[in-house]
């Protein structure tokens, strides 16, 4: 933007202003095109440039074209119109693919001096672009030094990155690099701009090819992230992961690293494989070497597959790591620990986790709670398993069927007769069906137990269900 668009921009008119833009605006709104002038005469408010300038970034100016054109030509005859009005003249006409009009706007900006730009031009390529123009947009981009516009490394990335936004656009971006490279030098974002297309297209090979010209013309830069991001993510969506882990040891020595987006990319991956390993050595690079703070999906993550496959001592501390992150566990990290707990039989340490859960006001999923009653029950603590039933019932869990069952097999097993008549009751309450089996281990017990009419009560209920 040049110093005459911020300072026009920066001014304001006040109320009066506000006025007269919307003055202008409502017969912009509402008069045929073809009264527009008149209408704008008549309306007894004159035109200033910054009001121009707020017309022609409006809504209506690029739903009514035609319009806009008018009004621009009738403000241009009382005021010197800036550099942005025109360029919203160009952009508003190539937004509606009035390209004839858009080319006789930009021949009067060269005659006129001092108003072309690359922004102009970037406008242009945008239009073009947006509606797969791609031979018109880089005829405009040919003929930029005739209108005294240096077709620079800005101006090229913008053309690229206007192609590169069109679904398909990446060969044509890529065969316009290829044409210019020798006469316009390349900067660290066109790379990144061409590396983000075959990303988004997936084309590992064309990723490759284009990543090694990169480092060999602009060299290494730890601030062309999104240029590294884009590549590895390439290799990550095509299957290539160790070619990937390869490259990223490379940047690390370089010190030029992704951004999140690769790592979020990556960890999604070896979680997905299972791959703790590769899940480690990624983590500690993204957040030791990189400082990137993972965010709460990536922590989930990290530390469900950790609690997976025993290594809960890591879990614990990423666990105590996140809210110096600034980032807040949730259920999901509580319950993938409490899980992997579980699994591995710890019933001491699932105990206290438990209760860790509850000073967090964090609830065990209904999976969990079945799990862990099941283990305690077979490791001798029907204590505990009862206190799990308690959250249970007292945070309204659901589904409970599969702890009930579990529940009342624990405290057959340890003969509480007491508790299994009053959980039963309970459960019965809460509208939970006992499977069958349960049932008849429950007559089997009372009976062996000489229980019978503790039973019968049970029983008499079962039958009103």
């Amino acid at each position: 933007m040049s110093a005459t668009e911020k300072s026009t921009e920066g001014e304001g008119e006040g109320e009066e202003g506000s006025q007269r833009v919307e003055a202008f605006l409502d017969i912009l709104g509402r008069v045929p095109m073809g009264e527009v002038e008149g209408a704008l005469t008549s309306c007894g408010v004159g035109p200033t440039a910054e009001a121009a300038e707020q017309v022609l970034k409006s809504t209506t100016c690029y739903e009514r074209p035609k319009s806009a054109v008018r009004f621009f030509r009738w403000a241009k005859a009382s005021v010197q119109l800036t550099p942005l009005a025109w360029n919203l003249l160009v952009d508003i006409l190539g937004k509606a693919a009035m390209f004839d009009p858009m080319w006789d706007a930009v021949l009067s900006m060269s005659q006129e001096g001092g108003l072309l730009s690359v922004a102009t031009f970037a406008s242009m390529f945008a239009s073009y672009c947006a509606r797969g123009n791609f031979k018109e947009a880089a005829m405009a981009f040919d003929v930029m030094e005739r209108h005294g516009v240096t077709p620079d490394a800005v101006a090229l990335n913008s053309l690229l990155a206007a192609m590169c936004r069109r679904d398909g656009g990446g060969q044509a971006a890529w065969e316009l690099f290829e044409r210019y490279k020798t006469t316009v030098a390349p900067d660290a974002d066109t790379f990144a701009i061409l590396l983000e297309a075959w990303e988004k297209e997936g084309n590992v090979q064309r990723a490759k090819s284009t990543f090694g010209e990169m480092v060999v013309r602009v060299g290494w830069d730890a601030s062309n992230m999104p240029a590294y991001d884009a590549f590895l993510s390439t290799l990550v969506r095509g299957d290539q992961f160790n070619e990937a882990l390869k490259f990223l040891q490379v940047m690390r020595t370089k010190g030029c690293l992704p951004g999140l987006k690769f790592f979020a990319n990556a960890i999604a991956l070896v979680v997905r494989k299972g791959d703790h390993a590769n899940a480690i050595a990624i983590w500690q690079i993204m957040v030791s070497d990189a400082g990137l703070v993972p965010n709460l999906p990536m922590y989930n993550a990290v530390i469900g597959l950790c609690s997976s496959v025993g290594n809960t001592d890591y879990a614990f501390q990423m666990l105590d790591e996140m809210p110096l992150n600034g980032v807040f566990a949730d259920s999901d990290t509580y319950n993938s620990i409490l899980e992997g707990l579980i699994k591995q039989r710890k019933a001491r340490e699932t105990e206290g986790f438990l209760a860790e859960m509850s000073k967090n006001e964090q609830l065990p999923s209904a999976s969990n709670c079945a799990a862990a009653i099941s283990l305690f029950s077979q490791e001798f603590n029907p204590s505990a398993a009862v206190d799990v039933w308690h959250c249970i019932v007292e945070h309204q869990i659901t589904p409970a069927e599969e702890s009930a069952k579990e529940l009342i097999a624990g405290l057959l097993d340890f003969s509480r007769f007491a508790e299994v008549k009053k959980y039963t009751d309970q459960m019965l309450d809460m509208g939970i069906e006992l499977p069958q089996p349960t049932i008849e281990k429950m007559k089997r017990a009372f009976y062996k137990a000489e229980r019978h009419h503790t039973y019968d009560q049970i029983a008499r209920r079962l039958k009103r269900r």
